[in-house]
């Protein structure tokens, strides 16, 4: 009897150490986020990086996405989206203020509602 109560709880340890490991590793994630060309990357990488917990950052112009890995236990995907809308593009879930859009230069206009 003893040594199953002794393997319940070392099992129980066992997943719960497990799971606070799974809290502190990178996650991976792919946000849809609009842009056009170069300077729309690199304003989208900076904006991204500046977020706290951000390990890396790359935007892809074909396929209007970035790939991100970031550290969970500082920050969220919503953070990042937040932080990227704020310097004028739209992501999946935020989208920039006409203020905001309206501050990125000519050639980085990718709304197609607009008439320039």
């Amino acid at each position: 009897m003893k040594k199953i109560v002794l393997v319940v709880v070392f099992a129980f340890f066992g997943m719960n150490v497990n799971a606070q490991e799974q809290l502190i590793k990178n996650k991976k994630v792919e946000v849809e986020v609009n842009g056009v060309c170069d300077m729309c990357k690199k304003r989208i990488e900076k904006a991204a990086y500046s977020v706290k917990g951000v390990k890396s950052a790359v935007w892809h112009a074909e396929d209007q996405d970035i790939h991100l890995i970031i550290d969970e236990t500082k920050c969220t995907v919503l953070d990042v989206e937040k932080a990227i809308a704020k310097v004028g593009h739209d992501t999946k879930d935020i989208k920039a203020t006409d203020e905001q859009y309206a501050k990125i230069h000519g050639c980085c206009k990718y709304r197609t509602d607009e008439v320039h």
